[in-house]
């Protein structure tokens, strides 16, 4: 519980700073933990990045002083941490889908985005299969795009689709190149609080990705043509949950990531572990048809 407490206090510190200068690293040492793992922890708890709460919890507030009435919008934008009026207006459009200006006019409608509060729910009483699996360093190939918002926020399964509906070439060469492996490999990488980058891979033989990347044997610019890249997974320790039913295992992966809050708040810190700065693996799993399974692999270390 100490997670969800700590966070708590990391909010109430970002709340009584909306109209000031917040400082990540304070905001973390309520968690008693770095900056980066505070932010990646947020991400994962409530779906979003803080630079989004942040943004929308100023402009939020931002709206009802307008509306209030009194307040001119070059002193608001100031207050909330813009640096012009034009910058401002554009934030403010984006989030209210009208004009500062406009906010101040009588039955305006306005967004409003409320403070978080975090709550303690009964969670466990469930068997949760893992284990625990050293991954030496690892060469994928494949390609990347760059997503915006948390990975696993309510942006990500869009992005997603999106990517795989408008990939298919990539994915058939990719898989025919990986021959006999035929496992596919979702990476997730570079997480920053405004996004991260979506790899899609395939493990191929050492031979065939030396020589993938050249063009007097392959007769084709690869890196130029179709934007593949080899993509280096450091040795990591995961902890590697798997699906159960072969029948159905995309609802098996989303079960597991609707227990990531628990797995990492309650099963984490119970087991001795944290997360690290690392990627994160999805592996899909399909032959054969028999042992079909989605793993989700999540970097960790010694707490």
């Amino acid at each position: 519980m100490d997670w969800i407490f700590g966070m708590q206090r990391a909010v109430d510190y970002i709340e009584d700073n909306l109209t000031g200068t917040i400082d990540y690293e304070k905001a973390a040492a309520q968690c008693f933990s770095s900056s980066y793992h505070f932010q990646r922890v947020f991400s994962i708890l409530c779906g979003f990045t803080l630079g989004e709460y942040i943004r929308s919890r100023r402009l939020s507030l931002a709206g009802a002083e307008l509306a209030a009435g009194g307040a001119r919008v070059i002193d608001v934008a100031l207050k909330y941490g813009y640096e012009s009026p034009d910058s401002f207006a554009k934030a403010f459009q984006r989030f209210h889908g009208i004009l500062p200006s406009e906010a101040r006019r009588n039955g305006s409608r306005l967004r409003s985005y409320s403070r978080l509060v975090l709550k303690v729910s009964m969670e466990g009483g469930k068997p949760v299969d893992y284990k625990i699996e050293k991954k030496p360093e690892t060469v994928l190939t494949g390609f990347r795009a760059h997503f915006i918002g948390a990975p696993y926020g309510r942006d990500r399964e869009r992005q997603e689709e999106e990517l795989f509906v408008t990939t298919r070439g990539k994915q058939w060469f990719l898989r025919g190149a990986a021959g006999s492996n035929t496992d596919a490999y979702c990476v997730i990488s570079d997480i920053t609080e405004e996004g991260y980058d979506f790899c899609y891979c395939h493990l191929l033989d050492s031979w065939d990705r030396e020589n993938l990347f050249n063009r007097e044997v392959t007769g084709v610019d690869f890196v130029e043509g179709l934007g593949l890249e080899s993509i280096v997974i450091p040795e990591t320790t995961y902890v590697v949950f798997e699906t159960g039913d072969p029948d159905d295992p995309i609802c098996g992966y989303f079960e597991l990531l609707s227990r990531r809050i628990s797995i990492l708040t309650e099963w984490m810190p119970e087991m001795g572990f944290r997360l690290k700065n690392a990627p994160e693996l999805t592996v899909y799993h399909w032959l054969p048809r028999s042992e079909r399974n989605v793993q989700i692999w999540m970097p960790v270390e010694r707490a």
